[in-house]
């Protein structure tokens, strides 16, 4: 009896978490980080947008462009099926990707790849200028690489994808390769 008793009482002591294990990511949290600021940069509708313009909302902001061949992709689509993961609360959260290829990704180029993994998402360009700027003030890493294909070169970037919670405010940064499910339950938090 006394066996069983511990058991039990193991059993129930595991089950306990401290209430601040209740909040813990998978993401990094970056909650208080002061190095973004803004952006303003034009959708793939032609509107101008910055991130107030998504406030009530959470937003994964993820920098690529249309002709990666494996990081963008991936990451797109990962943030679809974190979208599906979400089920109705996924209204909630838009996902902005921010070429960082402006002078092949036009305005309709992006109007083309971006919707197609959700119809909700929203690709954002600018001048090349702006786009230096934007990436300078987020610290992404961008270098284009000359390449002998036909494409004539590609983009060595930062892979991760910030989330800013409702009230704009940064949050969290998700490295690449993060499952959907993961994504899904660290957004699901900030939500």
């Amino acid at each position: 009896m006394r066996y069983l008793f511990l058991v039990v009482l193991m059993s129930v002591l595991a089950a306990c978490k401290p209430a601040t294990e209740a909040n813990k990511f998978v993401a990094t949290d970056v909650t208080g980080a002061d190095f973004w600021q803004t952006l303003h940069l034009t959708d793939h509708t032609g509107k101008p947008r910055t991130l107030a313009d998504f406030k009530g909302k959470a937003v994964a902001l993820f920098f690529g462009y249309t002709h990666c061949p494996d990081v963008c992709p991936t990451t797109m689509a990962d943030l679809k099926q974190a979208m599906k993961l979400l089920g109705p609360r996924a209204d909630e959260l838009q996902v902005l990707f921010v070429t960082l290829d402006p002078e092949r990704d036009t305005q309709e180029v992006l109007a083309q790849y971006v919707p197609t993994f959700d119809k909700r998402f929203i690709g954002l360009r600018g001048s090349v200028e702006e786009t230096a700027a934007t990436t300078k003030v987020f610290k992404i890493f961008a270098s284009k690489v000359q390449s002998e294909g036909k494409s004539g070169y590609t983009i060595d970037h930062s892979a991760g994808t910030y989330v800013f919670d409702k009230n704009g405010k940064i949050r969290l940064y998700i490295d690449y390769g993060e499952k959907p499910a993961d994504i899904a339950s660290d957004i699901k938090q900030i939500l």
